[in-house]
Parts: structure tokens; C-alpha cells; sequence
């Protein structure tokens, strides 16, 4: 529905101009995300409700390549001004949203222009207007990757040097294909089109819509990266042991498991999380007990075989497809999330049976939340070991590094289309 609430300086009867709504969502969106330090994901429910289906896709898609390329458009707008915008201003938002649409959506320029001079009413319009103008008949340009937002760079290049920051950058600067992961090994001739990167693992073009692909409804595959996949491919056959999946929702890692013959018990502090972990075990006719349960206060009954514990971290590993984490994440959000895989990771530790395997997972960057935190976990508890990773546990291209864990970087299987940053070490406890 058009916004017709009345603007200063416009007609008394004008309204705004098709597809500002969703612009002012995106505005809302962004505000949430750099202001508040909300993520993406959560945010966009309550920023874009009431839009369309098509509408609501547009406005986060906005504000994830703003969020993606926002140093370098950033570089644009204050090269372009002779007194620097403050950070906060809303010119500079509409600004970022704007140029995003131009340069990488590649939105019509009359579309955007007519969107963003309503979001600044009672702003510097004509400064908004003359910088769009400009973009145009100097028809700026991006650099060919993404500059990481400083604070970033240098901390990665601390922990693993400036060629995997350019790397990072270069990863950071386009969403990534699309993984399926398959309960059984595909039809050959139904995936032909597929990548096939690892057993039971197809990789197609981003774009495609998930639920009018083969398949979908008859629940043969889920989506998952192929990096997400490695510590359930850790375990090898269940043989109908058992194996307490902890953190599991939405539940990649439990259907896998639940596949490859073991009898998971799927634990999450997330009511909704579970909901939606329930809905994928039925659609596939995977079968596990799905329990809530905050694991800092729950424990199991009896001792397990296995543990599966896929932490909680800072995320900075997922950038490719999750843009906002770069910006919201700070040493700070770091240390607490290393303090609280602390805490996960020792009570886990005692619900295996002796010689049981705990497999350690995060979707981080961080070596605090990696190889720092096993390295601690080792130091205060006797008796425990690293059951070290062979090559021929992986797929092509990925290899354990020189300590047995399993760490990927940006940077790899870039000719296939790269992976998300993921550490995964397989623990073994004393056997008595």
C-alpha cells in the first residue's frame, strides 16, 4: 500500500512514488542493524512488516549488499562532499541504500532517485539529489571486492595474515551458491546439472527457489554448506548409537546424523528453532527426540556414545550469505562467546561414556572461539585427546591443518565457489 502521509515541501495530495515503503523499510532495517547491533535475519520481521512477499525480499537485499559494500560506498559519498556527513545522519543512510540500489542491484537510476529524496523530507534533499546525479554522469564504480570494515581487517590479519584478509574481502563481496545435502546419494541424471563436491553433497547457482526445486517436498535433501557438513561427516555410521546433538536447530547436523544410522537425542534452548527442526525431520522422514533445553542448566540421563556440540560463536565465519556479522561483532561479543563455549564444552565433557567422541564445531573466524578454546578445554581437562582428522575423512580440498582439527578459510575451493569459514575439532575422552 502507498504511503500517502504528507511529506514537507510536496503537494498536499501527492503520494510517494511506488516502492518507497519498502525503502523506508530498508532505512528501519539498517538503523536496527548498525544502531541497535541487531542481526539481519531478526531484525527484518518487525522492519518490513506488512510489505509483500516480493517487496519485503527487496528491502533486505537492499540492505545486505548496503551492509556488504557500505566502506566503499562510504569512500564514494564523502569524496563527493566538501564538509564530511556524520555517521548517524539520515542522509547518509538513504545515501548508502541509494548507491547500493545503482551500483550493485543495478536498479533503475529513475527509481532511485524517486524513492530516496521522500526519506529525506526535511533533510538536505538537493545534497541527496546532487550526489545521485553525480554517480550517474560519472558513472562511479565499485572496487572488484568488498573492503572489510577496518577493525576486521586488522584483527584477521593478526590471526592469519593479509593474504586471507584479501580473501575474506573477495569472499565477503557476492552471496554464495547454494549447498544440498542429501539423506542418500542422488540420481546422477536428476543432479547432472549439480557440482557434485562430496558424497551425498550437491552445490547449484544462488538464486533458486528452494521449494520448487526437485525433490523439495519429498524431503530427499536440506540445505546446508558444505563447510556445515564436516562435523557430522566426522562421525561416520551411527549403527544405531547414540548421540546427543547439542545447539541442533535449525538441524542440519541432526538429519545428517539421523541418516547416517545414529539415534540422536536434538537439543536447542529455541522454542521456534526446534519448531522449525521438527518441520524439516518431518518433510525428510528423519527420525530424532528433539528435547529444549538451555544446555548451561540441562543434562542428559544417562552418558552418551557421541556428542555433537555445534556452539554458539560470533558467527564471523557465515559473511558470505550473513554481511550484517562484520559489523556487529566486536572483541567484546567475542570474549562472551568464547566464555560460554567455556562453560558448554566442560559440561558436555561429562556426559560421554568412556573413550566417547565429542566433536567441538563453530561457524567462527576467531581463534578464540577455535583452536584457543580446544587448547584450553585440553589443558583443564586430564585425559582427554585430539582424535586427529585424516585427509581421507574430507572432501577434495579441504585438509586437516598440522594439529588434527579442521579449519577452513576464506580462499577455499574458490574455483568451486568458496566455503564458509568453519573450525571443527574431534575430541576423544579418557577411556577409563
Amino acid at each position: 500500500m502507498a504511503d500517502r502521509r504528507l511529506r514537507r515541501g510536496r503537494g498536499p495530495a501527492e503520494a510517494d512514488p511506488p516502492g518507497t515503503p519498502l525503502r523506508r523499510a530498508a532505512l528501519r532495517l539498517i538503523d536496527a542493524v548498525l544502531r541497535r547491533g541487531d542481526p539481519l535475519d531478526i531484525a527484518a520481521h518487525a522492519a518490513t512488516q506488512g510489505l509483500a512477499t516480493a517487496d519485503r525480499a527487496f528491502a533486505i537485499a537492499i540492505v545486505t549488499e548496503t551492509l556488504r559494500w557500505m566502506g566503499d560506498i562510504d569512500a564514494l559519498i564523502d569524496g563527493a562532499t566538501a564538509q564530511r556527513l556524520p555517521e548517524d545522519v539520515k542522509s547518509r543512510a538513504v545515501l548508502r541504500i541509494a548507491l547500493a540500489q545503482l551500483l550493485v542491484l543495478k536498479t533503475p537510476p529513475h527509481a532511485v532517485v524517486a524513492t530516496a529524496l521522500p526519506l529525506v523530507d526535511g533533510g538536505p534533499r538537493r545534497l541527496v539529489h546532487a550526489i545521485l546525479s553525480r554517480a550517474q554522469q560519472e558513472e562511479w564504480q565499485l572496487p572488484d571486492a568488498a573492503n572489510l570494515p577496518e577493525a576486521v581487517a586488522e584483527r584477521w590479519a593478526d590471526q592469519w595474515g593479509d593474504d586471507i584478509v584479501a580473501k575474506a574481502a573477495i569472499s565477503w563481496s557476492a552471496p554464495p551458491p547454494m549447498d544440498l545435502s542429501f539423506a542418500s546419494e542422488p540420481d546422477a541424471g536428476q543432479w547432472a546439472e549439480a557440482l557434485a563436491l562430496a558424497p551425498r553433497h550437491r552445490r547449484l547457482p544462488r538464486g533458486q527457489a528452494v521449494e520448487a526445486m526437485p525433490g523439495f517436498r519429498e524431503g530427499g535433501w536440506w540445505v546446508q554448506d558444505l563447510a556445515a557438513s564436516l562435523p557430522a561427516r566426522l562421525l561416520g555410521s551411527g549403527e544405531g548409537r547414540t548421540i546427543l546433538d547439542l545447539c541442533a536447530a535449525p538441524g542440519g547436523k541432526t538429519m545428517q546424523l539421523a541418516a547416517a544410522g545414529w539415534k540422536v537425542v536434538a537439543v536447542d534452548a529455541s522454542a521456534k528453532r526446534l519448531a522449525r527442526l521438527s518441520d524439516n525431520l518431518a518433510r525428510t522422514g528423519l527420525s530424532a527426540q528433539v528435547l529444549q533445553g538451555d544446555v548451561r542448566t540441562w543434562a542428559p540421563d544417562a552418558q552418551v556414545d557421541a556428542i555433537l556440540l555445534d556452539a554458539p560463536c560470533s558467527a564471523t565465519g557465515i559473511l558470505r550469505r550473513h554481511p550484517d556479522v562484520l559489523h556487529r561483532i566486536e572483541p567484546r561479543q567475542i570474549a562472551e562467546m568464547a566464555d560460554l563455549q567455556r562453560e558448554l564444552l566442560d559440561r558436555a565433557a561429562d556426559w560421554l561414556k568412556p573413550g566417547g567422541t565429542l566433536i567441538y564445531a563453530t561457524c567462527s573466524l576467531e581463534r578464540a572461539e577455535g583452536e584457543d578454546r580446544i587448547s584450553a578445554f585440553l589443558d583443564t581437562h586430564m585425559g582427554w585427546s585430539i582424535d586427529r582428522v585424516r585427509a581421507d575423512e574430507l572432501p577434495a580440498g579441504i585438509l586437516p591443518d598440522e594439529s588434527g582439527y579442521i579449519r577452513t578459510l576464506p580462499g577455499m575451493l574458490s574455483d568451486a565457489g568458496g566455503l564458509d569459514g568453519f573450525f571443527v575439532a574431534r575430541l576423544r575422552a579418557p577411556s577409563g
